[in-house]
């Protein structure tokens, strides 16, 4: 889970809760798709387009808009944009197993909920070479947050191994190696990192320490 920092947000979104009269509220459910499309951009951008729980690569396809607190709970104000992130799995595919924002549905507790909101949330889960995800130093929210968001599934573990195999090329000088790592960790030209970030973060960071 790699820390975001939150950014304001979109003048579409201002500018639609702006319309409010006494005729009418906005709220969530009557978004118009300009509106939505704009905080699905301006959350993916500030994710650098990787899964907010995950951190697997998101797509305009593959992703829907997050509410950290669900709005199911009364004091939530679902148009706030600070408890808006973005979650991979928008169309869940029949048998595919359930992950991230669609595992947790409407479950928040403060206590044993894991935010990428927290500065510290990257220092909380550990990895192994297989790509199994870990709660370090026996951390009970850490272990819960896997647990309800099903970041331990089979696919998820292969999808990390598979991001961690090229860093094991035996091949690789060492400098070659540092580069790759560094490379890996950076956002790219077009503001994007790569996927896993805290996985390979954890695994090999170290070495360009």
């Amino acid at each position: 889970m790699k820390y975001i920092i939150k950014g304001s947000e979109p003048q579409e979104l201002t500018d639609f809760k702006a319309l409010s009269s006494d005729e009418w509220t906005p709220s969530y459910s009557n978004l118009d798709k300009p509106t939505k499309t704009a905080i699905k951009k301006a959350l993916m951008e500030e994710q650098g387009y990787i899964c907010c729980y995950c951190e697997r690569t998101l797509s305009e396809d593959d992703s829907h808009i997050e509410h950290f607190k669900p709005q199911s709970d009364t004091d939530v104000d679902p148009l706030d944009f600070s408890n808006m992130l973005c979650s991979c799995q928008k169309n869940v595919k029949k048998g595919d197993p359930l992950h991230c924002g669609n595992s947790k549905g409407d479950w928040f507790d403060n206590s044993l909920l894991v935010s990428p909101l927290q500065t510290d949330c990257e220092n909380k889960f550990g990895f192994k070479g297989d790509g199994t995800i870990y709660a370090i130093e026996d951390n009970n929210a850490a272990a819960k947050t896997i647990e309800n968001l099903s970041l331990d599934i089979g696919k998820l573990n292969s999808l990390r191994e598979s991001a961690i195999e090229p860093f094991l090329d035996a091949s690789l000088t060492d400098e070659e190696l540092i580069n790759f790592i560094e490379a890996y960790l950076s956002k790219n030209d077009s503001s994007k990192y790569e996927p896993f970030q805290t996985t390979i973060q954890h695994l090999f960071s170290e070495m360009v320490a």
